[in-house]
Formats: structure tokens, sequence, C-alpha cells
């Protein structure tokens, strides 16, 4: 079996930009000082990460708020660079990120439909042939042709999902989806990724309900402080989590 996503001593650092008190006036008769206030600190994400997630896993990601969970998502889907090491991907990846992420706020539903598929990889016959479906799924009804902008966070995860039940990734990246929406629309998330699943789609899922990772994930990844705590079966990475967080 071959690995699929692959990270090597993977560090990311986000920059801290300060506010320079004195303005224009500091800028001018201190440059120096200024300058090193607006590029000296910076913020560490992740630290020294190495794993591996081989193709047809499905692997969680789990860890306090700020332990760098949604970075390493990040880094998967190409949004962002590593500051230092690397990260190896294989394959077409689809992912949801955040809510309303690529999403256009005054297009209509079915507008952003049209333009997600898109950059998902669909050619045009593909979506015109899916387009139905993927309206179904969504399960927002006349909703479908106002702008999103109206639309609540569940109608949100409604749309985004809906559009992912319909490709054909090789990597399928979720963050915090299923923690929007209601209890039926959950059931039927887990559902399409348990199609996913069979169809041998490699996952990589972050979610602070630890009952959905198990039913999703085989292997979990633990980060703690920015660095890998442990990696393993899911039942035993969950049970040292719960102990540490009680």
């Amino acid at each position: 079996m071959s690995a699929v996503i692959e990270f090597v001593n993977v560090t990311k650092r986000y920059p801290l930009y300060h506010h320079i008190g004195s303005g224009i006036k500091e800028l001018i008769f201190n440059p120096k000082r200024a300058l090193s206030l607006l590029t000296g600190r910076s913020y560490l994400a992740i630290e020294d990460i190495n794993f591996q997630v081989m193709k047809g896993e499905s692997v969680a990601l789990i860890g306090r708020n700020g332990a760098g969970k949604s970075t390493s998502l990040g880094l998967v889907a190409g949004v962002m660079r590593p500051s230092s090491g690397q990260v190896k991907v294989s394959g077409r990846v689809a992912s949801m990120l955040e809510l309303g992420g690529g999403f256009h706020p005054e297009l209509t539903g079915r507008e952003n439909i049209r333009l997600n598929a898109v950059l998902l990889g669909l050619r045009r016959k593909e979506l015109n042939q899916r387009l139905d479906k993927i309206i179904e799924f969504s399960e927002l009804g006349e909703f479908i042709d106002e702008p999103i902008r109206v639309y609540s966070s569940g109608m949100l995860a409604k749309l985004g999902f809906s559009v992912i039940s319909q490709v054909d990734p090789d990597i399928l990246i979720i963050d915090e989806v299923l923690a929007v929406g209601d209890i039926a629309f959950q059931r039927k998330c887990l559902n399409t990724i348990e199609d996913f699943k069979r169809k041998g789609v490699t996952i990589l899922f972050v979610s602070h309900n630890l009952s959905d990772v198990e039913k999703v994930c085989d292997k979990v990844i633990w980060i703690e402080n920015h660095r890998l705590k442990q990696m393993g079966p899911a039942h035993e990475v969950i049970a040292s989590y719960k102990e540490a967080m009680s």
C-alpha cells in the first residue's frame, strides 16, 4: 500500500504583525525599530510533524483548539505551504475546510454549485449530468436560487457537502462540517463518507465529536501543543486523548 499523504519534518509559522503606535512618525525616525515590530514575531502552528496516510485509509486529526489540526489540513489541500519540511500529496483533493469557503455571497446556491464543481475538477458535461442530484442532496428547495448571503450556517454546510457528494476525489478532506446542520443531514453526510470509503477514497477528517471520529476513521493522529502526540488505531488514540482531557 502506497502513501498518498506524507508530512516530513513539517513546521508552519505565521507572522504576527504589530501595530506601530506612532504611525508615520515612528516609521520615519526609527525605521529599524518599526520594521522589527512588523516582522519580529511569529505564531507556531505546527512543529516538526511527521506522518503518512496510506491510500484508502480514513484518518482523523484530533486535538485541542489551536493545536494545528486545520493548519495541517490546509497544507494537504495546498492552500498554504510549510515554513520548513515537505508535504507530499498524490492524487486529486476535494476539501471542505470552512463553511462558505470558495463560495461567492452574491451568487445563488445553484451558481455556486457550478463554480465549486468546476474548481473541484468536474467537467461541464459531468456537472450538467449531476446537477439535479447535487441540488436534491442539498435539501435547499427554493433557496437554491437565492444568493447565499442569506443562508444560515447549516444551509452553507448542506450546499458545500452536496457538491462534495458528486465529485470523484482521490483524497477527501473534511473539517468540522458535521458540527452544523440537523441530525438527519449529519447522518446523510456520514453515509456519503462511508460510500467514499467503499470506493477506496482516502479520507482526512477533523471533528471534536469523537463518536463521529470512531464511526468514520480507522486511524487517528493526535496533535498536542503543535506537535505529534500519538498516532495509531482510532480506539487506542481516542482512549488516550479522553484520559488526558479528563
